[in-house]
């Protein structure tokens, strides 16, 4: 699943002023709504393992690639080839 988060998303002003970076959760929220995309709704989510690589700017285009079945994934996202963050995700299906 690909994404973009514009230069005007309201989490940007403030992280950081002058080279604005998209926020780590906001990154983290692409990746929960891309396994809800692919396996419906879920309850709470943790992640017991992330590791940030590379930062994300607005504007760029990234793209979430999920190994596994539910209740556990392992994420990629990437910006082209580039690993931008990687980690494990686990979260029940909702009820």
């Amino acid at each position: 699943m690909d994404f973009v988060v514009p230069h005007d998303h309201p989490c940007l002003p403030g992280h950081f002023p002058g080279r604005p970076v998209v926020p780590g959760v906001v990154v983290l929220d692409h990746v929960l709504q891309a396994v809800e995309a692919l396996h419906g709704p879920r309850a709470a989510a943790r992640l017991p393992q992330v590791k940030f690589v590379q930062p994300l700017l607005p504007g760029q285009t990234a793209s979430v690639t999920l190994d596994g079945a539910g209740p556990r994934w392992r994420f990629r996202v990437q910006r082209a080839d580039e690993l931008l963050v990687s980690g494990e995700l686990v979260a029940e299906a909702a009820r």
